[in-house]
This record gives structure tokens, C-alpha cells and sequence, in this order.
């Protein structure tokens, strides 16, 4: 068990490093204050390669896997966390293609994703389904050579600035197993851009609501050609990036710790710094602990469907990974705010941001509730057992 980086994955996280001190980490308050897509960010990520990371050498990507990706979005997240969530949407969006895709759906759809020639997104929740996927009602009615696809999505990250869809629909809204995935262009006539949300946090990424008002897409954009994906193919693709997701929550908190750190070095109180105080050095341990322990869930999760252990039988570790990292990300916001006392409520000090920020975590790519109900059910078969 070696629990050392190779050579190329220090070449990353040294290249994701670079980037996020030099572009995102000046930027980070203005992006949260406006709103605005950082295209800079994208550029730059595009510049350094790094939009391709899981994505194959064949159609433009590095091929370097899940946990080189997982050590690109911590660096990028110490300092926004919605660099981060760019960086994970660039897989987020191709993995469906990737693994069910024909060659020439790769070709022509994950190719322009990972050169940064194109943005794509994940269309999958709608206003009545969302830890519900079952339960999906956007239908794909067969006409000819197209299908014909009516329905709405919401929430979707990156949805209102993206060039390409990969979307989630029945061919009978009453049956679970005709869902399949289709790759839709957003200048199809019928698509729109309905509303585009007010978030609490994330602010860099929008998300927003999609109507699909009988979208014809021809048949070949169906995914794999054939019907009959059924859930495998969104559970596959969101069993991949559980730990990605949970990386955002590490690099969060390690942005929050060192934050509160250096401002508790350099505040003073009852005659000398704040780290002088016992109470103050009990709460940066115990963050530091929580920080180590989700770092190696994450990474372990990222190992594990690198050796392409993401199936159902594996899902329960990916979903330790993610619900520890992104509740972990969450108690370590609070307690760096707590350190800076009233100054870390104003947002002169980016920990207001962060604890915003982290709340998004617990909620999206699988409720801290699913996760637990993924956990829960690998217990209950035996599939996860400590005797």
C-alpha cells in the first residue's frame, strides 16, 4: 500500500497549484460578489490541460484518471470552491458518453469538452425528481430518425452557459428502465434557457432551469445508439465523481484552516496571539484531523474506480468518501468563522464565502441522506461487513 503521489500527479497538483494562486485566488471574492462566469478561470484551466483530465488521450484528454482530477479540484477549491466544481463539470458532463458513448459520440461530443473548445452539461434532476431519478418525467418520443424530447431539468450546474448537453429522458415517463441519455446542442430550436437562479453560494457556476419544448435530436444522439440504458448510466457516471465531489469539501477546508490560522497567529488577545490560546489550538487540531481523515476517503475513493471499482457493489465506499468530505467541509467553514469572531462574519474575509459555499455540498450529486442510505444498504446485504 504506498500512499505516495506518483510523478504525475505532483506535476498536476503543482500545475493546479500554480493556476489557483494566480488566477483564481485574486478573483474569488469579485466572482462571488457579481455572480459572473469566470471565463479566465476556464482559460486558463484550458491552457494547462487540465479540462481533460479523466478523459481519453483518443479524443484530446490526459488520461490521468480520477485521482489526479480529485487533486486538481482540491487546489482549485482552497480558494473557490466553484473552480472547483468547473473543473469536475468537465467530467461530470463526458463520463455518460465515456463510458456507454460510441466512438464517434466521443469523437464528436467529449473531444471539444476536454480541449476546452466546448462547455457541456449534466441534465438530469428536474422540479420533481431529484433524489428520485426514478421517478424522471422528461420523455424522448421516437419519430422517424429523432426523437422528440419534452421536459424540464433545474439546478443544473453550468447549464445556462454551455454549448452541449448530455440529458436524461423516458421513452415511456412511466417506466424506469426505457431511461436513456441524449446529447443535445443548445442552439436546437425548442431548447431554452428558462430562469437562472439566485444561489446562496457557488456563485461562479450558475445554474439554472432548462425547458426542452419538443427538441428534435436525431437518432444517432442517443447514447450507445441503442435503448435501454436504463439507471445504470446516471448512476455510473455519478458513482464515479463521489470522491471528486468530496474533494471540493477538502480543499475548502484546507482554504478555511489556513485562513484562520494565519489570522490567528497575527491576532492579538489577553496579552499575546490567538494561537496562544488553548481553546483556539484545540479547534485548528481537531480541523486538521478532520481535513487528513476526508483527504484519504477521497483519495481512496478516486483509487478505487480508477481500478474501475464504481459499480453498485463498490458505491458504498464512493459515498462514505462523499458525505464525510462534504460534512467535513462544512464543520471546519464554521469553525474558521468562529476563530475570526466577528470578522469572520464580514465579508472583507473570505470565510463568510466558504461557509456559504460549503453548504452546496451536502446537497448536490447525492444528498448526505442518499449517501447514507447507500451505506446503510451495503450494511444491511452484507456488502459492507466488519466481522
Amino acid at each position: 500500500m504506498d500512499f505516495d503521489l506518483s510523478d504525475e500527479h505532483r506535476l498536476i497538483q503543482q500545475t493546479a497549484r500554480r493556476v489557483s494562486r494566480d488566477v483564481i485566488a485574486p478573483r474569488a471574492a469579485e466572482v462571488d460578489e457579481t455572480g459572473e462566469y469566470p471565463e479566465d478561470y476556464f482559460q486558463a484551466f484550458k491552457d494547462a490541460d487540465l479540462l481533460g483530465i479523466t478523459l481519453p488521450k483518443a479524443v484530446g484528454g490526459s488520461e490521468a484518471g480520477t485521482l489526479a482530477l480529485a487533486i486538481a479540484v482540491e487546489e482549485a477549491a482552497k480558494f473557490d470552491c466553484s473552480a472547483g466544481l468547473m473543473l469536475l463539470l468537465s467530467s461530470l458532463s463526458t463520463h455518460t458518453v465515456k463510458f456507454f458513448g460510441t466512438e464517434r459520440q466521443q469523437q464528436e461530443y467529449i473531444g471539444p469538452v476536454a480541449r476546452g473548445e466546448k462547455k457541456a452539461a449534466f441534465c438530469l434532476t428536474e422540479p420533481d425528481a431529484g433524489s428520485d431519478v426514478a421517478n424522471l418525467q422528461t420523455r424522448a418520443r421516437r419519430d422517424g430518425d429523432e426523437y422528440v424530447i419534452t421536459g424540464q431539468k433545474c439546478y443544473i450546474s453550468g447549464g445556462p452557459i454551455a454549448d452541449q448537453l448530455v440529458v436524461f429522458a423516458k421513452t415511456d415517463p412511466a417506466d424506469p428502465k426505457t431511461l436513456n441519455a441524449f446529447l443535445v446542442d443548445t442552439d436546437m430550436p425548442g431548447f431554452e434557457v428558462t430562469s437562472i437562479d439566485r444561489k446562496m453560494g457557488v456563485r461562479g457556476v450558475p445554474t439554472g432551469v432548462l425547458t426542452f419544448d419538443e427538441v428534435r435530436v436525431p437518432a444517432a444522439n442517443l447514447v450507445g445508439e441503442q435503448e435501454g440504458l436504463g439507471m445504470r448510466a446516471p448512476l455510473a457516471t455519478l458513482n464515479s465523481l463521489r470522491p471528486v465531489v468530496g474533494a471540493r469539501g477538502v480543499g475548502l477546508g484546507e482554504g478555511a484552516l489556513d485562513y484562520a490560522l494565519k489570522f490567528a497567529r497575527e491576532r492579538r488577545a489577553f496579552g499575546g496571539p490567538l494561537t496562544d490560546l488553548q481553546a483556539i489550538q484545540m479547534k485548528l487540531a481537531e480541523m486538521a484531523i478532520d481535513i487528513e481523515a476526508a483527504r484519504m476517503l477521497v483519495y481512496q475513493g478516486s483509487w478505487m474506480v480508477d481500478q474501475g471499482r464504481f459499480g453498485p457493489e463498490h458505491g458504498h465506499m464512493l459515498s462514505v468518501a462523499k458525505a464525510y468530505a462534504t460534512e467535513m467541509a462544512n464543520r471546519v467553514a464554521s469553525e474558521a468563522m468562529q476563530i475570526l469572531g466577528g470578522q469572520g462574519y464580514m465579508m472583507d474575509h473570505p470565510l463568510e464565502r466558504h461557509y456559504r459555499d460549503a453548504r452546496q455540498l451536502m446537497i448536490v450529486e447525492g444528498t448526505s441522506e442518499i449517501q447514507r442510505l447507500v451505506i446503510s444498504r451495503a450494511l444491511m446485504t452484507g456488502n459492507l461487513n466488519y466481522a
